[in-house]
């Protein structure tokens, strides 16, 4: 028989035998739209935990680092719930600084809870694949100073990068180790300056020494207030949390009809500003502090964040345009808080209002620090204008 020949069609592939190019090109299509869908689907679920590895463990994005290892010991969120316990009222130190300077309900404050950084979501998956770092600059002091807005704001620089809770390491966890400490921080980028803050350093006397152990050059910020007016902020907190403590005056003095302040009173202690920065100055120079005044904060707080951008080697970034004063609390507010398109004040808990203190009590409160006062404006060289 003749060969039959066949012009003008083609018999299917047989069953078993290769693709050819164009059927291959047709299937990796829809091959390609699932993986495009994963891939979106991780980086929503990334984004929207703010970091993979809680997203989807194993699963990281392309050019990102995969997580340090966890120190050995207890999880991190138990570790920050360890407190210890409070001494007596003329105690000073670790153990007496029982309070934070922000109360555990505060949002980004406090040390009771995980030192999580609440950045925005998108800002956290983005810095994944950056590294953590010990601080280049600490927030060393003072409580009840204006320290946890002078935090809030610096935040809203690109180049900061801050723990939210405070770590309390040089006071209370040093024992862990660096590498537990700089499992606290925050991943940065390249230009980015990392920071925490944890105002009972500034009255820690092992603090100057071990924060210069870490690095010699670590930038050190006081924000400093009246130490009046410091005393009466620290005693309405605890009243806050404790009701039937002893009254304002009868804590001050040892002897009302003398007249004799208790100074083992860490609310009286802590604003003698003078003796502690003698502490800090035996390990540091007088040019790496920064003293920032807990009242322009208040009243110019454009003018004070400047003078922070300028001594943290940044560019002046926060400006006039982010803040508003709020009349209600009394302090201004971010227009915009970091990671957000909301305006975005300090929580409830801050802006308290104080007790009415006997003002012969307050008088002679003046009398007392006015001295130390006079002393720490030499050695900053800077009149705070508290007398």
């Amino acid at each position: 028989m003749g060969q039959l020949r066949l012009s003008g069609c083609r018999l299917p592939d047989a069953p078993g035998a290769p693709a050819s190019p164009g059927r291959r090109r047709l299937l990796l299509v829809p091959l390609l739209v699932i993986m495009l869908a994963l891939w979106l689907c991780m980086v929503y679920s990334c984004a929207a935990a703010g970091s993979c590895a809680l997203a989807a463990p194993g699963l990281l994005p392309l050019g990102a680092s995969p997580p340090a290892p966890r120190a050995h010991g207890p999880p991190l969120a138990k570790l920050l719930l360890l407190r210890t316990p409070g001494g007596a009222k003329g105690q000073l130190g670790p153990e007496a600084e029982s309070d934070d300077e922000d109360d555990p309900d505060e949002e980004g404050g406090g040390g009771n809870g995980a030192a999580a950084d609440p950045s925005g979501a998108l800002s956290s998956f983005l810095n994944g694949s950056g590294v953590k770092r010990l601080p280049q600059a600490v927030i060393i002091g003072v409580k009840k100073g204006g320290t946890r807005a002078l935090l809030e704001f610096l935040r809203v620089h690109p180049d900061v990068r801050a723990v939210g809770a405070e770590p309390h390491f040089f006071d209370r966890n040093y024992e862990r180790g660096l590498t537990w400490y700089r499992e606290l921080m925050p991943r940065t980028l390249d230009g980015q300056i990392t920071m925490e803050k944890t105002p009972s350093y500034f009255v820690t006397k092992e603090a100057p020494a071990r924060i210069s152990a870490m690095s010699k050059d670590t930038k050190l910020i006081v924000v400093v207030r009246d130490p009046v007016t410091r005393a009466i902020s620290d005693y309405t907190q605890t009243l806050s949390k404790k009701p039937d403590i002893p009254t304002f005056e009868s804590l001050t003095f040892k002897n009302r009809t003398t007249g004799l302040i208790d100074t083992s009173w860490s609310a009286i202690q802590i604003g003698i500003y003078a003796k502690h920065l003698e502490n800090w100055l035996l390990y540091f120079p007088i040019g790496q502090i920064l003293f920032v005044s807990g009242e322009r904060l208040i009243s110019d707080p454009a003018g004070e964040l400047g003078r922070v951008q300028d001594f943290l080697g940044l560019k002046r970034i926060i400006t006039d345009k982010h803040f508003y004063f709020n009349k209600t609390k009394g302090f201004p507010c971010l227009k915009k808080a970091e990671g957000s398109s909301k305006p975005h004040c300090l929580g409830k808990t801050k802006g308290r209002t104080h007790p009415s203190i006997d003002q012969k009590v307050v008088q002679r409160l003046r009398e007392f620090y006015r001295p130390f006062n006079m002393k720490f404006y030499q050695m900053t060289g800077h009149d705070f204008g508290w007398d």
